[in-house]
């Protein structure tokens, strides 16, 4: 497909009722469809219509681990990211399981995001295989599905992958929408459709909502986005808090969670939420590693070096700790980072389940500021 540029997108000519309001948003997200299993796929094509499996060494059913991701013919015999690979190969003995190549997974990834971002657009990573583009300032959704037909198309063309895209009014709509036709889907959730989407949804499907959140919902008998919808908000305030205002107000598309755009790199992160609370030090390690190869590939790409690392851990019941080291030399080297993180980890994890975990980098300098210094 030939590039459009956003001045062609914008020149559309519309009718007023296919133009959007200028105080609503159009926000498009992008997630990869099974990245890691797809990126070995890619790699070696006698992988492809098999079932793949990424994680823990099964042993013959007797390994520890879990898996980390899989092909869609793997999950066809239920296997499902964050399971025991024990009972993956007990499910399924004849896929192909395969360990993590990360440093794979993370070009892959800056690929894919180089691509989103040459397109000007509002732009905001938030994992290694997902992002938000802000496409507000085209001005319709007619504009917004053929920008999104052409990244997927140029995605899968210039760098062998697939991925799912949804659009809506508001990021969390964009990224429940963007779930609903993997893989490969293209899902448009315009602003007078946006209730009758969500409303037959059960409350999981709500980014954020894990399975405590959604006993205590079901305790109220809430059991979809539409129960929730229409619950006094009073007694959704008394059980969980200001938060339950937010929640709320995902179900109407008025939350007002916009698309980040760094001005100034004051820090770059990148966090992981399990699909299951996993206490696998085998699984954790490395989620690490992945991290720690992701950020520091931000690092590259803004030309910056990091002196301060910092650990983020959730547990189950959103119980947080951080820990932070700070270097007496400035690197952007992904195994002095990965080094510094798994100390971090010793200090602060304690075997709990892990809900999330995240790596943080900050106290920047740029790669060329001692020589600014000298041409002074």
């Amino acid at each position: 497909m030939a590039e459009i540029s956003g001045t062609e997108y914008r020149s559309m000519n519309l009718s007023p009722e296919e133009k959007i309001n200028e105080n609503e948003r159009i926000i498009l997200h992008l997630d990869m469809d099974s990245f890691y299993a797809s990126v070995e796929m890619r790699d070696d094509p006698g992988l492809k219509g098999k079932p793949v499996v990424i994680g823990a060494d099964p042993k013959n059913g007797a390994g520890r681990g879990v898996v980390s991701t899989c092909s869609y013919e793997a999950r066809a015999f239920g296997i499902r990211s964050a399971m025991p690979i024990s009972q993956a190969y007990v499910l399924c003995p004849h896929a192909i399981y395969l360990p993590p190549h990360f440093p794979r997974y993370t070009q892959a990834s800056s690929d894919v995001m180089g691509l989103l971002k040459s397109h000007g657009f509002p732009f905001q990573q938030v994992s290694i295989d997902e992002a938000f583009l802000d496409v507000s300032s085209l001005g319709n959704y007619l504009a917004a599905t053929r920008l999104a037909e052409q990244i997927r198309d140029d995605i899968c063309t210039q760098i062998g992958l697939t991925c799912s895209i949804g659009i809506a009014p508001t990021k969390v709509v964009a990224k429940i929408a963007s779930d609903v036709n993997k893989p490969r889907g293209l899902t448009v959730v315009e602003p007078e459709n946006l209730f009758s989407f969500l409303a037959p949804m059960p409350v999981r499907k709500i980014p954020g909502v894990g399975r405590k959140a959604e006993l205590e919902l079901f305790e109220l008998g809430i059991r979809t986005i539409k129960d929730l919808a229409g619950y006094d908000i009073q007694v959704l305030i008394a059980r969980f808090g200001r938060s339950a205002i937010a929640l709320q107000a995902i179900t109407d598309g008025s939350d007002e969670d916009f698309v980040v755009e760094r001005d100034c790199v004051k820090s770059v992160s990148r966090e992981t939420t399990f699909p299951e609370d996993t206490p696998d030090e085998q699984v954790i390690t490395a989620t690490v590693d992945a991290l720690a190869q992701d950020v520091c590939r931000n690092l590259a790409d803004e030309s910056l070096r990091c002196k301060t690392i910092t650990l983020k851990v959730r547990y189950v019941g959103f119980i947080t700790r951080t820990k932070s080291r700070t270097l007496t030399h400035y690197t952007d080297d992904a195994s002095a980072v990965r080094s510094v993180a798994y100390a971090l980890l010793r200090d602060i994890f304690d075997g709990c389940p892990i809900r999330l975990i995240g790596i943080r980098l900050s106290s920047f300098e740029k790669h060329d500021a001692r020589q600014k210094i000298l041409d002074l």
